[in-house]
């Protein structure tokens, strides 16, 4: 699969990349992603909840009658569950929610994921942008000349950059980060990648490692 490589205001270059198949043109599997964006959101639950049992609410201990001869049910004290202000059955306690998911199983997923964008014709490819120091502006006028100004966007570069992250950390549904750090929940969520060509060319080098 061939894209064009655009410069920063839009414009073809002229030059074109060739996307790997096994990584952007595999028939994508919807159950390996479906266990990476959960095990994701699954990872980012803080798993705090808690509520205090008969043992923990405040209350006397006594005994409110006695335990046969008045005709009633049997009682034990006020901290009983079944009275208001009681300590609560089976309520929920801290825990984590996150589980174990096998790196063949995560790489599927993000391959899976890529797969679902290009053929969405959801990826882009920019020459490299450089910011000498973080401009805002600037990197909203890049945005616009891509026509992803109102879209949910991931930059993604091949080593991180200060700038462009400052840059770009305050525009709304823009997120910039690394391709060794995007993962399956982000792809998806996004509207449209922005790969510039020195992190897409990180593919092409890996496969000719792989024939190699």
């Amino acid at each position: 699969m061939q894209v064009d490589v655009l410069n920063i205001q839009g414009q073809k270059t002229g030059r074109t990349v060739e996307l790997p198949e096994d990584i952007f043109g595999i028939e994508p599997n919807d159950h390996v992603i479906y266990l990476a964006v959960k095990q994701y959101l699954a990872a980012g639950r803080a798993g705090t909840h808690k509520v205090k049992t008969r043992a923990e609410v405040q209350g006397a201990s006594r005994k409110l009658h006695k335990q046969k001869g008045t005709g009633g049910a049997r009682k034990g004290n006020i901290r009983n569950p079944l009275y208001k202000g009681g300590g609560t059955i089976f309520g929920p306690k801290p825990h984590k929610y996150d589980f174990k998911l096998n790196r063949k199983v995560k790489d599927l997923a993000k391959i899976s994921a890529l797969s679902y964008k290009a053929k969405d014709a959801a990826i882009i490819i920019v020459e490299d942008i450089e910011f000498e120091s973080p401009k805002t502006k600037q990197a909203v006028d890049i945005l616009k000349n891509l026509n992803v100004a109102d879209k949910k966007t991931i930059i993604v570069l091949s080593e991180y950059n200060d700038a462009l992250y400052l840059s770009t950390r305050n525009v709304p549904n823009v997120t910039t980060t690394v391709l060794a750090d995007v993962n399956t929940y982000e792809i998806m969520n996004a509207d449209t990648l922005v790969f510039t060509e020195n992190a897409v060319n990180i593919f092409t080098e890996d496969q000719v490692v792989a024939e190699a």
